[in-house]
């Protein structure tokens, strides 16, 4: 059964347009509430990031849960997985997060926990999504839900990020500067990382409302990259808005990718025995990276793009990591979904065990060149379906045969198609592209 508003990774939109609206939301959190509910006593977590519509919506989605008898419990500004680890800790029955990840602060939207700090399993989303169609009804008054706000909320995910990593660790002359994207991380990266002994330069963690992923963090990496060679920093971190992608910077201004952060962490526990099975990647991950891998005998598998098909991979294989290039990484042996601060972690523990430096340590990965190209789709006839892309992309392909690949799929966050090549050579891997991106827009136009 397909689903009428949840996407890959919740809900999603431009606020003020159906369906990220106030009345919507009051709506969602009663649907939410009502389903939580048939599972017994009925505790929510609500957390946000920082962009200003965060208050808005959360004022609703308290409105609808608690109308339906849902006890809520506030976060406030918060990243996603802290909300994941929080609702496991006070063994709530689901974490709300409102965030639209990396997206503008004109966007928001809806994420979604289990009470296991997991995605929301599709039969509870179309439960929600079968409640959305039905009349607004509410509690008796004796029953309506308690709202309460936890006050320690970033201390208790401070300790949890430390605890990713060895009692004693110490960064102790390590100095790094961190890019909180004016978002959610804006407060917790720095109290981590400076805990832990290191020097940190913060950037970006003066959060207006409006300004969250505004040339900053891990989508514009920039002003990182200038700071690092300013600061003569030894490496730059770069989160997005709501602290679940994670990219870095060496000490030469290099932007190091998820798939080479996925790699150095892969690599340290293969070398220290405790790589449970293999590295799940994306569709999207550069074929650098599956090679290798391979030359250290690690098995890799791609999953759809979308943290949530990475996850469902590894659950299903019983691995222990997986991520995309984009710096979505999750380390199951430390935490129950994608989360920035502990890949970071993750990635520094593997610097220090083998006294590299991160320029260093990615040099086993040599990536392919790959080109992608991100074309506006504003609806209609699905490109992808046409004949003559699909005749284009197959010669493409066949033209490649051996030597690259080819992948062209739609955002499942944005109204975009990505058109991807990948292959040894660049110049012929760009014209590709190009060609490929140019019949794509004529298509869609």
């Amino acid at each position: 059964m397909s689903k009428k508003y949840f996407g890959t990774d919740g809900i999603r939109g431009r606020v003020g347009e159906y369906p990220i609206t106030p009345d919507f939301m009051l709506k969602l959190g009663w649907a939410a509430g009502m389903a939580f509910r048939k599972m017994g006593a009925c505790k929510v977590l609500v957390g946000k990031d920082t962009r200003i519509s965060g208050y808005m919506f959360e004022s609703a989605l308290e409105a609808g849960l608690t109308s339906a008898g849902a006890d809520v419990m506030l976060l406030g500004p918060m990243p996603t997985p802290a909300i994941a680890y929080l609702t496991r800790t006070f063994q709530a029955q689901a974490g709300i997060v409102i965030s639209a990840s990396h997206n503008p602060h004109d966007d928001n939207g809806i994420k979604f926990f289990s009470g296991q700090g997991t995605k929301l399993p599709d039969d509870i989303e179309l439960m929600i999504e079968e409640l959305l169609d039905t009349p607004m009804t509410v509690v008796e008054s004796s029953k309506i839900g308690k709202v309460s706000r936890i006050n320690d909320a970033s201390g208790r995910y401070i300790e949890f990020c430390k605890g990713s990593v060895p009692t004693g660790t110490s960064f102790s002359g390590l100095k790094i500067v961190v890019d909180c994207a004016h978002g959610a991380t804006y407060k917790v990266a720095p109290s981590v990382f400076r805990e832990l002994g290191a020097d940190v330069v913060v950037l970006s963690a003066q959060p207006n409302g409006l300004n969250i992923n505004h040339n900053c963090g891990s989508t514009h990496t920039e002003a990182l990259q200038a700071a690092v060679l300013a600061e003569q920093a030894d490496l730059g971190i770069a989160f997005d808005g709501d602290g679940d992608r994670v990219l870095m910077v060496d000490h030469t201004g290099t932007v190091v990718d998820g798939d080479e952060l996925l790699f150095i962490i892969a690599r340290d526990l293969h070398g220290r025995g405790k790589l449970q099975g293999g590295v799940v990647g994306t569709l999207m991950s550069n074929l650098g990276l599956e090679l290798a891998l391979a030359d250290l005998d690690i098995p890799f598998v791609r999953a759809n793009v979308g943290d949530r098909y990475v996850i469902s991979e590894l659950l299903e294989r019983n691995w222990v990591i997986g991520g995309e290039n984009s710096g979505h990484i999750v380390c199951f042996d430390h935490t129950t979904t994608g989360d920035a601060i502990i890949a970071a972690l993750q990635v520094l523990m593997a610097l220090k065990a083998r006294n590299e430096g991160l320029a260093q340590s990615r040099q086993a990965l040599r990536k392919c060149p790959q080109v992608l190209i991100n074309v506006r789709f504003g609806g209609g006839v699905n490109p992808l379906e046409h004949a003559q892309v699909k005749q284009a992309s197959e010669r493409v392909t066949e033209a490649m045969a051996g030597r690259g690949r080819v992948l062209l799929r739609k955002s499942g966050t944005e109204p975009l198609v990505r058109v991807m090549v990948e292959g040894e050579d660049e110049a012929q891997v760009r014209g590709y592209a190009e060609e490929l991106a140019k019949l794509v827009t004529e298509i869609s136009a």
